[in-house]
């Protein structure tokens, strides 16, 4: 199954943090095909936090989505996040944005990513590996979302298309 990820990081070494989330994912069997430039980003919720690095990934992977969130958590938590630790700075985040035109509305586990049509930081990175992809709620392009965001916080590209694959 394809699902895309995204993965920020506002603690550390944040551009590590990335590029070892994704060599994690490796090591479980997640085929990463195409990763977003690295993007700096500044704090939707709580401005005060530093601002993140994030990055969007498309991936292959035998899991089912609930197998999926399973993982990225297992990961999240041996790079050193917390359990229950939500919207403040982390080491770690990594978030089901999609998992191809699948709706799924679980208390753990929501997909499409509640809000992702509203985030730049989501929206910028999808446009650049995969723009043409289909909203399966809206049923509207990323490229369109993007252009009909509301989201005016900073998202800047601060590395082509960084890690290991292109």
């Amino acid at each position: 199954m394809r699902y895309f990820l995204s993965l920020g990081s506002n603690l550390g070494d944040k551009e590590k943090n990335l590029i070892l989330a994704l060599f994690s994912l490796e090591k479980e069997g997640v085929e990463i095909l195409k990763m977003s430039s690295i993007y700096e980003t500044q704090p939707v919720d709580f401005p005060s936090q530093p601002w993140f690095y994030n990055q969007l990934v498309e991936v292959r992977t035998k899991a089912i989505p609930e197998a999926l969130l399973d993982l990225v958590k297992k990961i999240e938590q041996k790079m050193g996040r917390k359990c229950g630790q939500k919207k403040g700075p982390r080491i770690i985040d990594i978030d089901i944005i999609l998992a191809e035109d699948s709706v799924i509305r679980k208390k753990e586990l929501k997909i499409p990513h509640p809000r992702m049509e509203k985030r730049n930081f989501v929206l910028l990175p999808f446009v650049e590996i995969s723009s043409d992809t289909i909203h399966p709620v809206f049923n509207e392009d990323m490229k369109t979302l993007w252009k009909k965001s509301n989201d005016r916080s900073i998202v800047k590209q601060i590395k082509k298309h960084a890690g290991h694959k292109e």
